[in-house]
C-alpha cells in the first residue's frame, strides 16, 4: 500500500486479511468495480461515500464508522453519509476537481481551507426577506 493512501485504505486491508477476503472479492460483494480498493490505496480515486460506503462496511463485516477511522459505535459524520454530487453531475469541472482534492485533506487541513475560502469570498450573502404584508384600510 503507497504511503499517501487515505487511511481508510489501511483499515479496509486489515479487515481483508481477518476475514481472508482478496480486495476483488470485497468489491464485488459491495457492487464496486473489482479494481477500486487498488485504485483507491493508490490514490486514483477517493473513498468511497454514500452507499456505496455502506455497502462496503457490510461487506468487510463492519461499521462505516470503523472504516472512516471513528469508534465503531460512533455515528459516521453526516457528509460521508451523502452521495457524491459530482457523480450525480450536479457540479461544474471546476467544482468537482476541488472537491476531490479537499475531500484528501485530513480533518484539520479541511478546516484550514474552510477559513481560507470564507475570508477570501466574504460574508455569504443575505437572502432577500419576505416583506410582511400590510392589511390596508379601504
Amino acid at each position: 500500500m503507497p504511503n499517501d493512501a487515505p487511511p481508510m485504505a489501511a483499515l479496509i486491508e486489515g479487515r481483508l486479511d481477518r476475514l481472508g477476503l482478496t480486495p476483488e472479492e470485497a468489491c464485488r460483494q459491495a457492487g464496486l468495480p473489482a479494481d477500486f480498493l487498488d485504485r483507491m490505496a493508490e490514490g486514483r480515486v477517493p473513498p468511497p461515500r454514500g452507499q456505496k460506503l455502506v455497502r462496503l462496511a457490510e461487506a468487510l463485516a463492519t461499521s462505516v464508522s470503523y472504516l472512516v477511522g471513528l469508534d465503531p459505535d460512533t455515528p459516521p459524520p453526516a457528509e460521508l453519509m451523502e452521495e457524491d454530487q459530482g457523480s450525480l453531475g450536479l457540479l461544474a469541472g471546476d467544482e468537482e476537481a476541488l472537491l476531490r482534492a479537499y475531500r484528501r485533506l485530513e480533518f484539520p487541513q479541511k478546516a484550514a481551507v474552510v477559513l481560507v475560502v470564507r475570508s477570501m469570498a466574504g460574508p455569504e450573502p443575505v437572502p432577500d426577506a419576505v416583506p410582511p404584508k400590510r392589511v390596508g384600510r379601504k
